[in-house]
């Protein structure tokens, strides 16, 4: 279902989200160049697990332009043909340009993994996760606090590289500002990236620490674009609306940027991002009938791709907190739609909202998913004592090779 734009108005900022309030659309960007590859709207969806499936790349995709990242997955995993991981790397006929985004801490691993990805023709573009902040990952070294073993870090980025480019598939890297504030390592790991050969990075603009909580750091991202040069640099953190994402371009200068929970149950965001980056103040305000209309088609499609209705319902429901917020529907009803495992079930409750509900403004804008508070980052023992990788920890490394959540 396509939504109608609202007026050629400025939106106004959301409650309680950060001044960054810039001032028309004069920061427009070209479009991104990542190797060989063209992104007219200079708007990345970001890898979330359990969400950026085919079904909701689909909706993103009919609602503007970008590049839609898949689901993550394990180097590891890949390299075994698990069948859960290959239908996370499966895109649609008509899905172009493909991409994936791989995780893993061992190179010859993750260079098996890409080589599979690019010699196959399974995709034009391959991210690395290195932005993962969950405790059962980095108190095995691996996401976010990995690119503290500056050499692992870079034997990884370097095997990616290296698989891909017979193929001209270009490899990017996403990663955090490093471990916390006292343990940073986002601008040598910059570098690296840009030695090793790739593409673009892309940085979320919170330590480990940090988890989601606070407020993203944009002036990390404006630091890391004065400091990687040759290649693009991709800001990612608290973009909730197409004005905050202009906001952070004309903050931090940065290439593009790279939207990740600001899209949960509003796939229409890419239409009010491509609008912004055109110079347009073109944006989408659905009434619930619309949103409706979304989540019937969502559904639709997560049965498709996962070809049982079953599963598919069950994979629907953490979305309909997302797609109703700010919205007045009764709590049993949304109870009720957190339970759906039918079709015939979701349409019975879907007709039971006021259909003819305008758009609620600022209630159904500003911050949505997880948040959470700082966390002191769970480490393996003695992880900071050296910048260099001991045998020890190389063989611990192997067991954070886990399928979880990108950071």
């Amino acid at each position: 279902m396509t939504l109608a734009p609202a007026a050629d108005t400025p939106a106004t900022a959301p409650a309680g989200t950060p001044a960054r309030a810039v001032t028309g659309t004069t920061n427009v960007l070209p479009p991104l160049h990542i190797g060989p590859l063209v992104i007219d709207t200079p708007v990345v969806l970001a890898p979330m697990a359990g969400v950026t499936n085919a079904a909701f790349r689909r909706l993103c995709r009919e609602s503007g332009a970008g590049l839609y990242v898949a689901e993550m997955v394990t180097s590891r995993a890949l390299v075994e043909r698990g069948e859960e991981s290959m239908r996370i790397i499966s895109h649609e006929p008509d899905e172009r340009p493909r991409s994936v985004q791989v995780y893993g801490v061992d190179p010859a691993t993750v260079g098996a993994a890409v080589r599979l990805i690019a010699s196959e023709d399974r995709a034009d573009h391959v991210d690395l996760n290195f932005g993962c902040p969950v405790p059962k990952v980095t108190r095995k070294g691996g996401g976010a606090v990995l690119p503290w073993k500056r050499d692992l870090f870079a034997s990884i980025v370097r095997a990616a590289v290296d698989a891909a480019s017979p193929y001209g598939v270009p490899v990017t890297v996403k990663m955090r500002k490093g471990i916390d504030e006292d343990h940073l390592t986002y601008l040598e790991a910059g570098l690296v990236a840009q030695d090793a050969g790739v593409a673009a990075v892309a940085l979320h603009a919170r330590t480990a620490a940090d988890y989601y909580s606070g407020t993203a750091d944009w002036e990390a991202i404006a630091r890391l674009k004065e400091t990687v040069t040759d290649i693009p640099v991709l800001g990612n953190g608290d973009i909730w609306s197409a004005e905050d994402a202009l906001a952070m371009v004309a903050q931090t200068g940065c290439d593009g940027v790279v939207v990740g929970r600001g899209c949960q149950g509003r796939p229409w965001l890419f239409a009010d991002l491509a609008a912004a980056f055109a110079g347009s103040g073109t944006r989408v305000r659905p009434g619930l009938g619309e949103v409706a209309g979304v989540v019937r088609r969502h559904a639709e499609l997560m049965v498709e791709h996962f070809g049982e209705e079953n599963k598919a319902m069950r994979e629907m429901r953490k979305h309909m907190a997302w797609y109703l917020k700010g919205y007045v529907v009764g709590g049993a009803l949304r109870a009720q739609l957190g339970l759906i495992s039918t079709l015939a079930e979701l349409d019975d409750r879907l007709a039971q909202l006021d259909l003819d509900q305008p758009y609620p403004g600022a209630a159904a804008e500003g911050q949505r998913g997880r948040a959470g508070s700082p966390k002191r980052p769970s480490l393996p023992d003695g992880w900071l004592d050296s910048r260099d990788l001991s045998d020890d920890f190389r063989r611990a490394l192997e067991e954070a090779e886990l399928s979880v959540s990108g950071g």
